[in-house]
């Protein structure tokens, strides 16, 4: 029978998937786009918000210009949305940014993308979480009393789904994806019909609140530098628009073509609903305020200040079934938007791992084909981020989009590189105009997209955004680290022309601790080895065990000497070292064979009763050049009650490489099939 914990393994993630089924977890458009676009989409339940309470510290008279703002974030989302079509045809590969700004840019360039695009990814599930739970908790008071742990609770679920597999993940996401599509353009359609063809005056409830602002008399250069702010929090709308970019390879064939449309129907509905609520808020005098406390003045007692999607929903469906569904909805797909997050994250990981950025195992798949210990590590990120800051979505928009537009502008400026390469060679003048063109929408994109990072540097610096930079540093030194480490230790182990010198004598060693069947069993491996000299070792501290050792092995005429060091300090490891380097000291060329007599158990625990000494010292003897560690394992009877067939088969489930191409091609290369 399957352990308890094979069994709930299984549960959780569904039975393992064989390498050559890699194809069939290629997506179809219609579920990539809630796969990949989640992120982009749920941001329309965020950026409204902080469009409008960072308006709000101008007092009331601001939100007129709410519009205006929502326009401006609307031109640079349809820039982007332009550029990373250019971006999916040009780089397949699924590296996305990554590649772009390596290929064209330089190693060091790469690295500043990879490690701005990390923080953000990591900061999108907690940003994403936390703002869901924001939501759901403006319609159950419950979920508001306990936001961390169900926040936590949320990112756990999400790490099972997609430890599940990509297209799993992505059915299961699909239908909560499209149904907030549905809810929310519906919600503005029905509250825009209202409103211009019934001819009714919808009122917010936060309509007839009387606020002040947080600074009154602003001087213009305050007031535009407030707008700047504004409309650098609205651009949070535009995360998640890379992960397409990134996930090119989980695409059905022709991928490139698939990616650029899902990618420009992704454009087209953010913007649609971002305005929608935009407008509507204006419609019903919709307020919003960064701090109720005391920016209300006047308003009813207790007033709940409640997120924008739920004040539409209320005053378009009233209290009714639809309110719920809206906040439910609404919830879920911000839930959901860490998906765009699990699936860019853990496939940028592996690409890196593979380039030596980082350690080998993000690179390696799980049972179901997807990069486990990646989405493990994301999940475990992005927890700490929402526990130290209470899962409060104004504290961790301050960390965000910095790394986004980071990736953004490197990106097009590689892209733009990339252009004049090829237009150095290209002859035909259809191919160069669509070129030209190509490099024109890259380069305003980069312009674009440089001067909101600007503005965003400006405006959020010291609002926290100093602590997403911070981070990225940390990162990007890390990995210079791992890649300094990788290619050091790969030099050392570069095989030379000269053949391998055989060594001159080697000398076996038995470690024994009594003269039991563990121990006869390693002598007579030892004496089967044919070393050049062979000798039994024991360590003295206690004069009565050893006398007893001695007196036993010359009862049962044991062919092997015994040599006893003494350890006055009843040190183990220390006099074994001191004695195998003693034997080494007269010739280099000379190795020591030390076969360590081990036993093997059969429960968990009875590990911690038995074999400490030996690993002690098989831990001290790797480190001693020259030094070869054999065990010989003697099988305890617990160690017989073991399933070892299913043992069998556990390991051979172990976790498959990656491809050397890139992470979703079914391909290795000879390197990794020898390893």
């Amino acid at each position: 029978m399957a352990s308890t914990t094979s069994l709930a393994k299984r549960l959780l993630l569904g039975r393992p998937f064989r390498s050559d089924k890699l194809q069939h977890t290629l997506l179809p458009k219609r579920i990539a786009l809630p796969v990949f676009a989640s992120d982009a989409l749920s941001s329309v339940a965020y950026a409204p918000d902080e469009i409008l309470l960072t308006l709000s510290i101008a007092g009331a008279g601001a939100f007129v210009i709410s519009p205006w703002i929502t326009l401006a974030v609307a031109i640079v989302m349809i820039t982007v949305v332009a550029s990373y079509r250019q971006n999916v045809h040009a780089y397949p590969s699924g590296g996305g940014d990554y590649e772009v700004a390596t290929v064209n840019l330089g190693p060091r360039a790469g690295l500043g993308v990879a490690s701005a695009l990390l923080v953000d990814y990591i900061l999108t599930v907690a940003v994403s979480t936390a703002s869901g739970v924001n939501n759901l908790g403006s319609v159950v008071p419950f979920v508001a009393d306990h936001k961390v742990p169900i926040a936590v609770g949320a990112i756990a679920i999400l790490t099972a789904l997609n430890l599940r597999g990509l297209r799993e993940s992505g059915t299961a996401f699909a239908i909560p994806t499209y149904a907030f599509i549905i809810v929310i353009v519906g919600m503005i359609l029905t509250g825009l019909f209202r409103v211009f063809v019934l001819g009714q005056d919808l009122r917010a409830p936060s309509a007839d609140l009387v606020i002040t602002a947080e600074h009154s008399n602003l001087t213009s250069f305050a007031f535009a530098y407030l707008l700047l702010r504004t409309f650098s929090s609205g651009c949070a709308a535009l995360t998640g628009v890379e992960a397409i970019s990134n996930g090119v390879p989980a695409f059905k064939p022709p991928k490139s073509k698939n990616a650029a449309t899902t990618l420009m129907l992704l454009g087209a509905i953010a913007i649609i609903m971002l305005v929608g609520i935009i407008v509507l808020s204006r419609l019903t005098h919709l307020q919003y305020v960064e701090d109720p406390t005391t920016q209300i003045v006047s308003g009813p007692p207790n007033y709940d200040q409640k997120t924008v999607t739920a004040q539409l929903g209320e005053t378009v469906f009233g209290h009714g079934f639809l309110l719920y569904v809206v906040g439910a909805v609404t919830a879920l797909i911000l839930f959901l938007a860490a998906n765009t997050a699990f699936n860019g994250f853990p496939v940028l990981g592996s690409i890196l791992a593979q380039d030596r950025y980082l350690p080998r195992q993000l690179h390696t798949r799980g049972d179901r084909l997807a990069f486990s210990n990646g989405i493990i590590f994301l999940a475990i990120a992005a927890i700490v981020l929402v526990v130290a800051f209470q899962a409060e979505v104004t504290r961790l928009i301050q960390l965000y989009i910095v790394g986004v537009f980071v990736s953004f502008t490197l990106s097009q400026g590689g892209m733009i590189r990339h252009w004049n390469r090829l237009l150095r060679t290209q002859r035909d003048p259809a191919r160069r105009a669509k070129m030209i063109r190509s490099r024109a929408i890259n380069a305003f994109g980069m312009g674009l997209t440089g001067a909101v990072l600007i503005v965003v540097l400006v405006t959020k610096f010291l609002l926290g955004a100093w602590i997403a930079i911070a981070a990225m540093l940390v990162i990007y030194v890390t990995m210079l680290g791992i890649h300094k480490h990788y290619t050091r230790v790969a030099q050392e182990l570069q095989p030379t022309d000269e053949r391998p010198v055989l060594p001159s004598r080697n000398h076996a060693v038995v470690l024994v601790s009594k003269v039991h069947m563990p121990t006869l069993r390693a002598v007579a491996y030892a004496q089967a080895t044919r070393p050049d000299t062979l000798t039994a070792l024991t360590v003295n501290v206690d004069d009565k065990d050893t006398r007893a050792i001695q007196d036993e092995w010359e009862r049962r005429q044991i062919p092997v000497p015994l040599t006893v060091v003494d350890s006055p300090y009843r040190e183990i490891s220390r006099p074994i070292i001191d004695f195998v380097k003693g034997i080494r000291r007269g010739s280099p060329r000379d190795v020591v064979t030390v076969f360590v007599p081990e036993y093997v158990v059969g429960r968990w625990w009875e590990n911690l009763l038995h074999n400490q000494s030996a690993l002690r010292i098989k831990g001290r003897l790797l480190f001693e050049p020259g030094v070869m560690v054999t065990s010989v394992p003697w099988q305890l009877r617990s160690s017989q009650d073991r399933d070892l067939e299913r043992f069998d088969r556990t390991l051979s489930r172990g976790p498959s490489r990656g491809p050397r191409t890139h992470p979703t091609s079914g391909e290795t290369t000879n390197e990794e099939a020898r390893t």
